[in-house]
């Protein structure tokens, strides 16, 4: 069947590339469509392949390359190519944040940061930047932006990715936890990896760190977050719904009490889940400063699902009101 919309035709191209680099080469599909990105980029064919291929991708870029792509297009045809990735590598750290929930994301960083004249984001777990793009590609106001991944595959895609978008965004190949090389911020948007450290000698720097045994990646990324986050800014965080039930809990929760409040936590629908244990939410915090005050009332829901449209709109309305209410979003 044709590729009939924008993303569609972009898809089948990119992919075409990435499948033919992989075939010509010993890379793996990710970084194949790395390379098949920065050839779009370039308008031209840079890998060395058989002439006969080389010849039909340059013809394929130059006759079926959509015209001009909206940002959200590309972010979209790129996010297909690297689900078809993923489940070839099956690679624990390689997973995507599903597109309705990055999109969602992106709406309350919207709402939460909508009076500011211009905006500094962070990722410190950036993998391929598609959620980082997605909160950019509904921004408001001028934005940079800032990523750090240590898997050097996703980093590649993220970089070509953020180029085709034209975002401003400024990519680290680091560990996060050991270093963070990002100025301050007024948000930070992050997925956050879950799972054990490995490094005790660089975790014992960290509030959070274990009482014995290896920290919590998921600990110690929030308060490495909230160490680069300017005061008042916030914290937009992806969280696993059993995090505030481990052995680690209540010294996050005195934690989090100490440097910042609790604007909402907004549960996923079951329903994105294969089983319950996996559920998550969003964590919704702002980083105390002169002026930040906890909500009288916090941000609790269970969302609908994001496939039944009329509950999901009823309540982002619910939601509109609340961050009028709080000072946050005075555009309604």
């Amino acid at each position: 069947m044709e590729p009939v919309t924008e993303v569609e035709k972009l898809y089948e191209l990119i992919d075409d590339m990435a499948v033919t680099i992989q075939t010509h080469t010993d890379k793996t599909y990710l970084d194949a469509l790395a390379e098949a990105g920065e050839n779009i980029f370039q308008y031209s064919i840079i890998q060395t392949l058989p002439e006969k291929e080389k010849e039909r991708l340059q013809s394929k870029l130059e006759n079926e390359l959509p015209g001009e792509m909206k940002k959200e297009g590309i972010r979209k045809a790129f996010q297909l190519a690297v689900i078809k990735g993923m489940k070839e590598a099956v690679q624990p750290h390689h997973a995507m944040t599903p597109d309705a929930v990055a999109m969602f994301m992106g709406y309350l960083v919207n709402k939460l940061t909508a009076s500011r004249e211009s905006l500094a984001l962070l990722d410190p777990a950036a993998g391929t930047a598609n959620l980082l793009s997605a909160v950019l590609n509904q921004s408001s106001q001028e934005a940079v932006a800032y990523g750090a991944e240590v898997d050097e595959t996703l980093l590649n895609i993220a970089y070509v990715l953020s180029n085709l978008q034209e975002h401003d965004v400024e990519l680290f190949h680091q560990d996060s936890i050991e270093q963070l090389a990002s100025p301050p911020v007024d948000a930070v948007v992050s997925d956050l990896p879950v799972g054990y450290y490995p490094k005790d000698d660089v975790a014992q720097s960290f509030e959070l760190q274990a009482k014995s045994g290896h920290s919590y990646v998921h600990h110690l990324l929030i308060e490495k977050s909230m160490n680069h986050l300017k005061e008042g800014g916030f914290l937009v965080l992806l969280i696993p719904n059993f995090m505030f039930e481990s052995e680690e809990a209540p010294r996050l929760h005195e934690y989090i009490k100490e440097e910042a409040v609790i604007l909402g936590l907004l549960q996923l629908p079951s329903t994105m889940f294969t089983s319950e244990q996996f559920g998550k939410s969003i964590w919704l915090l702002q980083k105390k400063g002169p002026g930040v005050v906890q909500p009288g009332q916090a941000l609790l829901a269970e969302l609908p699902s994001f496939s039944k449209q009329d509950a999901l709109l009823d309540m982002m309305k619910q939601m509109d009101k609340w961050f009028q209410e709080q000072g946050f979003d005075s555009s309604l």
